[in-house]
């Protein structure tokens, strides 16, 4: 991991960015020898299930929340 002072985090930023995007190294920031922030990669994204977020409706929608409906599926007010 690298070790930088503000001044340097500040006028070095994008290079810093590209570097961690890059290689996936953290960079530890300090102000007066002592360290006040990192810069790292966030985590991964999970992507929850919609189904799984509320598991006690789980038996009872039978369908996708996030698939598009079709004309059929919306309700007529001729019908």
């Amino acid at each position: 991991m690298e070790t930088i002072n503000t001044h340097q985090a500040k006028t070095q930023l994008s290079a810093l960015l590209a570097k961690i995007e890059s290689t996936g190294e953290s960079v530890l920031i300090c102000r007066n020898g002592k360290p006040v922030a990192m810069l790292s990669q966030p985590p991964a994204a999970v992507s929850p299930d919609p189904l799984a977020v509320h598991p006690e409706l789980a038996g009872r929608i039978l369908y996708d929340p996030l698939e598009s409906a079709s004309e059929a599926d919306w309700p007529s007010e001729n019908r």
